[in-house]
């Protein structure tokens, strides 16, 4: 098992990285303001343009748009109203619709004897 490599305390931090890695994702070029958007399904559009329009993308666009908004879901954390994570986890069905995709549910346990 690897220790865990310690950050010396003159290594300066941004305060905001997660800012730093919305804003300027190798992944996707965001447009601006759109997880502060009032609906889902714009969220969902934009985020597909981004996905589709980059070539620096390491997976599908489908998955890079869907893991940019749960890193931004994640990573906003407390500071999102009640309101605003019900959008964003709104976008999330709206994006699976714009994809042709069916959102799969936790798959059942098997029963005995199956």
């Amino acid at each position: 098992m690897m220790a865990r490599k310690l950050r010396s305390p003159s290594t300066p931090q941004s305060p905001r990285w997660s800012q730093g890695v919305t804003s300027g994702s190798d992944a996707l070029d965001l447009e601006p303001g759109v997880f502060t958007r009032d609906d889902p399904l714009t969220i969902a559009r934009s985020l597909k343009a981004s996905a589709e329009a980059t070539q620096r993308r390491k997976s599908t666009p489908f998955r890079s748009a869907m893991s940019m908004l749960n890193f931004y879901i994640n990573r906003a954390g407390r500071q999102l109203t009640t309101e605003q994570l019900v959008r964003l986890e709104a976008g999330k069905d709206e994006l699976h619709l714009v994809y042709g995709r069916s959102r799969k549910g936790p798959k059942p346990k098997a029963e005995p004897g199956d």
